[in-house]
């Protein structure tokens, strides 16, 4: 089943929807460790591809910055839902992550992953929650002649759902999740780069949060790559890195960013 652009023009906008048990789920993984963890959206009716019953991680290597698949597990992950009966627009086409800060908004590590990984297919959604609560979502569309827009997220309790199962999701994180502790690692779907390659975060716009960078910069001081963002954004000494980055911006709330619905 596809999204065609006739729903997305109806007037009432789409909107993700999580059940309870999917939203609860997603929750404990943001709060469960100190770095980003990635996963996919399930959606078990072919007739609802919007509203999520499961969040499912696969093994990942895991920083605050971003979260790096491993193919051959994204591939165990897609054959097991395929034997399941589900078809690739169920499983494979939302995007869920999470920020370890207060900052939803996507990177540019993010932002070209979402390209990448999905610009092929006719539809996918980008989500982002930060552990403070805020959310940001995406929809890109790539029929006919594209385009984008950002959805309103919501729980939806209309239905009956599960209650949690923290027992099971701490065993899914601890077999899954790998936090790599000595260097922040770019990348997803197994495309990681190590902290020298720190040009593919890309200069702060207009879409960028001041909190996401001052993360940034504390995690390059701690660790003694300060020096590496200075060369990246042709400074001499930290008080010129940090103007750059004050002039960077902020960005509103928009209807695809803020708290959730419920």
């Amino acid at each position: 089943m596809k999204l065609s652009q006739d729903q997305y023009r109806r007037s009432e906008s789409p909107v993700l929807k999580f059940t309870p048990y999917a939203w609860a789920k997603l929750l404990y993984f943001c709060h469960a460790g100190d770095t980003e963890i990635g996963g996919f959206g399930v959606a078990s009716d072919p007739k609802q591809l919007l509203i999520i019953d499961d969040f499912i991680t696969v093994k990942q290597t895991n920083s605050c910055v971003s979260v790096a698949f491993d193919d051959q597990s994204v591939a165990d992950y897609f054959e097991q839902q395929v034997d399941q009966a589900h078809k690739p627009e169920q499983f494979a086409r939302i995007w869920l992550h999470t920020h370890p800060g207060d900052c939803p908004y996507p990177s540019g590590t993010d932002e070209e992953t979402f390209k990448r990984v999905f610009g092929n297919c006719d539809w996918a959604v980008m989500f982002i929650l930060a552990r403070g609560g805020q959310t940001y979502c995406r929809l890109r569309f790539n029929t006919g002649p594209g385009g984008h827009m950002e959805l309103p997220v919501e729980v939806d309790y209309s239905e009956r759902f599960d209650g949690s199962d923290h027992e099971s999701w701490r065993e899914e994180y601890e077999l899954n999740v790998q936090p790599e502790p000595d260097h922040l690692s770019l990348g997803i779907f197994g495309a990681g780069h190590a902290m020298d390659d720190i040009g593919d975060f890309g200069y702060p716009n207009e879409d960028f949060d001041m909190d996401c960078t001052d993360l940034l910069l504390d995690i390059a001081d701690e660790r003694g790559h300060i020096e590496l963002l200075m060369e990246e954004y042709g400074v001499d000494d930290e008080a010129d890195l940090l103007a750059i980055v004050g002039n960077s911006g902020t960005t509103s709330g928009g209807e695809g960013r803020g708290e959730v619905s419920v």
